[in-house]
Formats: C-alpha cells, sequence, structure tokens
C-alpha cells in the first residue's frame, strides 16, 4: 500500500471514531454535588448514608438572611412586614418543605384541651406601643434557639431556614432561586441587603462558573498555543496540524468519559485544558524532528521515516510516564480527582496515538514545505543551543551551588505546608459567594452542619431520662467549648413541650425533675411524634435520636482538634450503658478527606518515581543515571512546595493533585532527552559529544513544549476558583523550573556521574566545549 493509500485510510478509520465520540460527547453534562467530594469506600460515609436514611440530609436546606435596613433594627414594623411577605412567598414555592421565619415562630401553649402559639412579634402594635416591642425583644433574646438561628445577636438582620427537597439538583435549584430573587425585587429588598447560603448556592454557582471557566480557558489556551507555535515554525501547517492532533485527543477523551457516564466537575473540567498544552509535547518533538531532517537535506518520505523511528519511542516512555502521573490519582478516595485522574491519563494515551497516526498521514498528504536551511541563520536554534551549553560548562560551580542553596531553602520552607480546608475554600476570600457565607459565620450560627447520632443503651429509649441528661450535659459542652452556635436534639423537643404544659414561661423550658414527671410527659410527647420537628430529631419508636446543629466553618485543622477533644469528652464523660454516640455528618466526611490526602499525593510520586527509575534502568542499566534523571524533576517539585510554604497556600483536595501531575509532566522532556542520548551513544561513543549534540537536537523541543505548557497553565490564573488558580500557578512553575534544570543540571549530571568510557572519564574543559556551533 503506497503512502498517500495508508495515509487516506488512516484519515477515514479516524474520522468515524472522531464523529463517534462527537455523539458521546454531546450527552456530556455538568455536574457539582458535593456528595462526591465524600471519601469513596469509607465506612463512615456508609453509616452516614444510613444516618440520613433515618433523619435526612444534614444540607437540604437554604438559608435567606435579610439585613435590615440602615439605622434601623429588626423589629422595624415595615420591615418585619416584608419579612413576613417574604416567607410566604417562600412557603408557596416547588421543592420548599418548610420555612423557618421569624415572623411565624409561635410559643406554644397547652391549656386544657387546647393548644394555643403565642407569636413572638407583634409588629402592629410597635409604633402605638413601644413597651410591647420591648417586651417581645426581651423574650426574644432569652428564648434558646432564637438568636443565631433566625435573629442575629445585634438585631441587624434576621433569617429565614428554608427546608428543601432531599438532594435538590441544579435546574430546579435554579428556578428557586429565580423566584426568590424575583419575590425579593417585588418586595423592594436591595440585593445588597440579602444574602444566601447553603449547598445548593455552592452547587448553582460552581456549574455555571465551571461552564464559563471551560470556554475561557480553551479560547486562551488555542491563541496562546497558536502565537507559540506559529513563533517556532513560521508555517500554517506547523500550527494548524498540532491543533487538529490535540483536539481530536480531547474529543476522543472526552467522549470515552461521556460514554462511561461520567460528568463534568471541578476536576474533570480541567481534562482539556490539562489535554491541550500536555499533549501537544509529541506533536512538536515530531514535527521539530521532521524539519531539522528535512533542513538537514533529507527527502520527505526518509524524514518521515526517521522521525518515527526515532520519536516513537521517546514519545511512547513519555506519554507513559505522563499518563501515568495521571493515573495515579486514582489512588485517590474522592471520586472527582479518581475520574480526573483515569480519563485524563487514557487521553494522554489517546494524543499519543494520534500523534502517530493521525500526524503523519497528514505530514503525508502535504507538500513537502520548503524550508531554509538552519544552519545557515545566524540565530538558528543550533547557534543560541550551543552557545547555551557552553554557558552551563563554564558555570557549572555555579550551577550546583546555587541549585543546593535553593533545595535547602524550599525544603525549610516547605515543613510550613499545612493540610487545611473549608467548605468553600475554592473561591477566593473576595469572592460573593463566599462573603455571604462568611455573613452567617459572623451574624448567625454559621453553615457548618454538625451531626451526633444518640443510641439509648440498656434497654432504654431516647425519651429515657437518664439518657436525656446525658444529651443535655454533651449539648452544654457543645455550646461551652465546642463552639456550636446553634443545637438541636431530643432534648429541646422534650424542653419545650414541658414549657408548653405549663404555660410557655421559660422558666419551665427545662427537663423534667424526675421519672415521675417524665413518665406524665411521655404522653403528651407521642402525640406530636409525626411532626416534622419531632420525626427529624427522634425516629418514631424513640430507638435513636439526632443532635444536629451549626457552627462557623473553621477550617478542617480546626475541626479535627475539635473533633478529637469532643470523642475524648464523650469516651470519659458519658456513660456508655445509658447512651451511645457516633459522630456523623456531610463536615465530617469532608474533614476525613484530609487524612487521605498526604497519603495519596506519597503514594502518587512514590509509583511515579518506581516507573522512572524502571525506565531509566531497563535504557542505561545503571543506578547513577537513575538519580541523575530524578534530580532535575525532584528539584523543581520541591521548590513549589516551598513557594506554596512561603505563600501560606494550604494542602487541600484541589491543590493535593499538582505535585503528582508536575511530576508525571516535567519528566516528560527527561524522558525525551534521555530516549535520544540513549540513540546517540549508539553512533557516538564519546559521551562528550553525545551529550552535546543531544542538547542542540533536543533542546528547542524541550524549550518550545515547556514553554507552551507553562503558557497554556498561565490560562488558569484567570479563574475564580483558588483552587483552579493554584493548580495553573504551582504547575506552571513546577514547569519552569524543570526546563531550567533540564538544561543546565541535566546535561552537567550526565557528564559527571554517567559510566564514559575512558577517552571521556573527565568533565571535557572549557577550550574542548568551543567546537560547539557559533
Amino acid at each position: 500500500m503506497s503512502l498517500r493509500r495508508y495515509a487516506h485510510t488512516t484519515l477515514l478509520v479516524l474520522g468515524l471514531l472522531t464523529a463517534l465520540s462527537a455523539f458521546f460527547v454531546a450527552q456530556l453534562r455538568f455536574n457539582y454535588n458535593f456528595n462526591d467530594f465524600y471519601p469513596a469506600g469509607d465506612p463512615d460515609l456508609d453509616y452516614y448514608q444510613g444516618y440520613t436514611q433515618r433523619f435526612g440530609n444534614d444540607n437540604d436546606y437554604l438559608l435567606l438572611g435579610v439585613e435590615a435596613p440602615a439605622g434601623r433594627t429588626v423589629f422595624d414594623p415595615a420591615f418585619l412586614a416584608q419579612i413576613d411577605s417574604l416567607t410566604h412567598l417562600a412557603e408557596r414555592l416547588k421543592n420548599v418543605r418548610h420555612v423557618t421565619s421569624p415572623t411565624t415562630l409561635a410559643n406554644t401553649v397547652v391549656e386544657g384541651l387546647g393548644v394555643f402559639s403565642l407569636p413572638y412579634l407583634h409588629p402592629a402594635t410597635y409604633r402605638a406601643d413601644p413597651a410591647r416591642r420591648a417586651a417581645d425583644s426581651t423574650l426574644i433574646y432569652r428564648t434558646p434557639g432564637l438568636t443565631g438561628n433566625v435573629f442575629s445577636p445585634d438585631a441587624r438582620a434576621l433569617a429565614l431556614v428554608l427546608q428543601l427537597t432531599p438532594d435538590l439538583e441544579k435546574p430546579p435549584g435554579d428556578s428557586l432561586f429565580a423566584a426568590l430573587r424575583g419575590g425579593l425585587a417585588r418586595l423592594h429588598i436591595p440585593e445588597e441587603r440579602v444574602h444566601f447560603a447553603g449547598r445548593i448556592v455552592a452547587q448553582s454557582v460552581f456549574v455555571d462558573r465551571l461552564k464559563w471557566e471551560l470556554v475561557v480557558f480553551m479560547s486562551l489556551s488555542v491563541l496562546l498555543v497558536t502565537g507559540l507555535l506559529l513563533l517556532t515554525f513560521r508555517t500554517w501547517w506547523g500550527v494548524v496540524l498540532p491543533l487538529v492532533v490535540v483536539l481530536g485527543a480531547i474529543l476522543w477523551g472526552l467522549g470515552i468519559m461521556a460514554a462511561f457516564g461520567v460528568s463534568i466537575d471541578l476536576m474533570t473540567a480541567l481534562l482539556p485544558l490539562m489535554l491541550f498544552v500536555v499533549g501537544m509535547s509529541d506533536t512538536i518533538h515530531i514535527i521539530s524532528r521532521y524539519v531539522s531532517e528535512l533542513g538537514y537535506g533529507a527527502s520527505k518520505r526518509d524524514a518521515l521515516r526517521v522521525t518515527i523511528k526515532e520519536s516513537g519511542f521517546g514519545s511512547g516512555l513519555s506519554a507513559l510516564t505522563t499518563s501515568l502521573g495521571f493515573f495515579t490519582l486514582m489512588t485517590s478516595t474522592i471520586r472527582p480527582i479518581h475520574n480526573f485522574g483515569l480519563f485524563t491519563g487514557i487521553a494522554v494515551i489517546l494524543a499519543f496515538v494520534l500523534s502517530f497516526t493521525l500526524l503523519p498521514a497528514m505530514l503525508v498528504l502535504l507538500g513537502k514545505p520548503q524550508l531554509r536551511e538552519p544552519r545557515r541563520q545566524g540565530h538558528s536554534w543550533d547557534g543560541v543551543l550551543g552557545r547555551l551549553f557552553r554557558q552551563v560548562l563554564v558555570r557549572r560551580r555555579l550551577i550546583f551551588t546555587v541549585s543546593g542553596l535553593v533545595l535547602a531553602a524550599s525544603i525549610g520552607l516547605a515543613t510550613r505546608v499545612h493540610i487545611n480546608s473549608s467548605l468553600l475554600d475554592d473561591l477566593s476570600k473576595s469572592d460573593p459567594v463566599r462573603q455571604d457565607f462568611a455573613f452567617f459565620d459572623r451574624q448567625f450560627a454559621g453553615v457548618r452542619p454538625f451531626e451526633l447520632e444518640l443510641k439509648p443503651a440498656g434497654g432504654r429509649d431516647i425519651y429515657d431520662l437518664a439518657v436525656l441528661r446525658q444529651t443535655e450535659q454533651i449539648e452544654a459542652y457543645l455550646a461551652n467549648t465546642y463552639g456550636l452556635r446553634f443545637a438541636a436534639s431530643p432534648v429541646t423537643l422534650v424542653k419545650s413541650v414541658r414549657k408548653a404544659l405549663h404555660g410557655g414561661g421559660l422558666a419551665d423550658y427545662r427537663l423534667p425533675a424526675d421519672t415521675l414527671e417524665m413518665r406524665s410527659l411521655r404522653g403528651k410527647l407521642r402525640q406530636f411524634r409525626k411532626r416534622p420537628e419531632f420525626s427529624a430529631l427522634a425516629l418514631p419508636d424513640g430507638s435513636a435520636g439526632r443532635l444536629t446543629g451549626r457552627m462557623a466553618d473553621v477550617g478542617s485543622i480546626r475541626a479535627d482538634k475539635l473533633n478529637d477533644a469532643l470523642r475524648r469528652y464523650l469516651r470519659t464523660r458519658t456513660d456508655s450503658t445509658v447512651l451511645r454516640t457516633r459522630l456523623t455528618g456531610s463536615s465530617n466526611l469532608i474533614d476525613k478527606n484530609n487524612e487521605n490526602l498526604t497519603l495519596n499525593m506519597i503514594q502518587g510520586m512514590a509509583i511515579d518515581v518506581a516507573m522512572v527509575t524502571l525506565i531509566v534502568l531497563a535504557l542505561f542499566k545503571s543506578l547513577r543515571m537513575t538519580l541523575v534523571v530524578l534530580i532535575p524533576n525532584l528539584l523543581p517539585i520541591i521548590i513549589v512546595a516551598g513557594v506554596m510554604g512561603l505563600a501560606g497556600v494550604n494542602m487541600k483536595v484541589s491543590t493535593s493533585i499538582i505535585f503528582t501531575i508536575a511530576f508525571g509532566i516535567a519528566v516528560d522532556d527527561t524522558i525525551h532527552f534521555i530516549s535520544k542520548l540513549r540513540l546517540t551513544l549508539g553512533k557516538e561513543p564519546d559521551i562528550f559529544k553525545a551529550v552535546r549534540y543531544t542538547y542542540l537536537l533536543a533542546g528547542k523541543a524541550v524549550i518550545t513544549t515547556s514553554l507552551i505548557l507553562v503558557g497554556g497553565f498561565s490560562t488558569l490564573l484567570f479563574s475564580k476558583f483558588d483552587g483552579t488558580f493554584y493548580v495553573g500557578l504551582l504547575i506552571g512553575l513546577t514547569l519552569l523550573f524543570g526546563v531550567v534544570a533540564e538544561l543546565t543540571l541535566l546535561p552537567l549530571l550526565i557528564l559527571y556521574f554517567y559510566k564514559r568510557p575512558k577517552s571521556a572519564a573527565t568533565l571535557p574543559a572549557t577550550n574542548r566545549s568551543s567546537q560547539a556551533p557559533a
């Protein structure tokens, strides 16, 4: 089969596969679900899932905070009228199951056979009777469970708590938001006085931003890479062909992801950009070598043959190490990271396949390009790289000294990196959504859910007086020591019913004095057991209960310390023969991710290093050569860890992927370099000449691919997500430091430590290096 017929057949087959991929890509959907970031396979996750079946999710709510007009308090009649109208509007909305509002809360009183609800607020009388306003205010701020939940401590804001349909997805959540915002506009409540918080808030905002940023990043990357390719090759086909190959690989990668039913989330949204900049490497190495062979006088057929033969091996190894850098992310128990690593790794291999099928087929069908001889140009790459190689040899002591000092400083700074995360740590502190969440942390109980399951022991039920007293002690610890600002439990139910039976006075908001009183109270409790507020805190048969609450988002480091102290308190101060407890909840699961971050990162790096070691051993059968390759690639990783420590960047879910990905990408150029060196050593026994020739041959592709990689990742600096911003910044810095190490440390380490023939047993003097072309 002729080359042209082979090329046409290849393009036909690849075109059909691309059309199939496009069909699946059209079915891709965006998703942002907090539940996906729980540690998969963790026993605590299984326990929490059973817990939600009994009591419901702890994050199926929406907080709506409204500040009073300037110079007024929440007891202003006009403001309360707006809140009351807003409350009734919210109660009528689809997917809203219950609304807790200051204007509908009432003090329940049982008299005889009647049950009466006395409202806490009487706004219609405040203008004529200021004393009534003062009395309502005093009662509200003395009643447990109101301040911090629906009334701010400074009386400057009110909050509505909307209980929503479980696991509400984005489209109905967006409709709910639109209806609420429309109601707020009709009530003439300015947006700057309104604050939202809750899972569906983050869900809505994150998905919308993911869609926008995906378009922005890809557009910026295409423009940037196009410019760099044009500067490098100065031909239209040197720009178009790499773009066609890489965009095809992206389409294939997304198609496979869609075929497996995986949606685009905060992590997999990075796949197109990652592949666009990473997948460009093989095409640049191929075209650079092809152009070089043509420039040195080879025919088109011979240039392609030599290029495929000599680049295929190195590109295959580099694709293997790069994809492995992503595959190691599959060790993560966090499903989005696992999926990102799996499908990006697959896409990298697909990019390699297309680079050695689609790209050669297109080059065959193109006419032989008219190129100038590179050695006849005064500013050729050979001349620039030759001078750079001489400078590396001349300044070798300076390079080693600076590298050692930078390494020592980076190790010291890296010790300052902490593993810490918060509920919205991927949003900058100035982001309006994060500021809204912070508003509830400042003015109300907070946004971080707290869950503790209560299981009576010794044949008791949740309404046993001994169980209730133990629960009350735990509540006191949580309020006074732990930092819980709002709590509700079966104790709340019993105290409320007792208060209602005794005329609604605050003095009677307490547990029964003895078992006899508790026994008489049980009959009344049975009447309320089917009410939503009761079923949310205790099972109908009384076999288990729930202590739920909210607190400020203190971050995972502080939360871990608080939880450790709480567990010690529960072990030492709670009688397990009366009550058993277990900490659970969505926040607890997200915190547990931090326990796995370090382990996952170490496992990923260990697998990467082991794989690179095996490759080098297979190529050179030398342990010293393994160190030669690893040092210039691990050094940038350590430097970036030092940068993180210096800048105060925490290790968290989104930034934990940086090191394994960066190492897998950075080692790519090294693999290309040493594979070319191995081929060169087969023809040139003198190690110095072989290293110098490889340096000139591979240097252009190393610099070009590194610039494209750094430029591509730099587009992430425009992200509104802190995690994505730091992924772009830190991986970009790693690759920038990596190319410097590649062009300075790597050749020196090879010349010093590689076992060379006796004729090249010593590092060549400066005058020997003067043989490099000018």
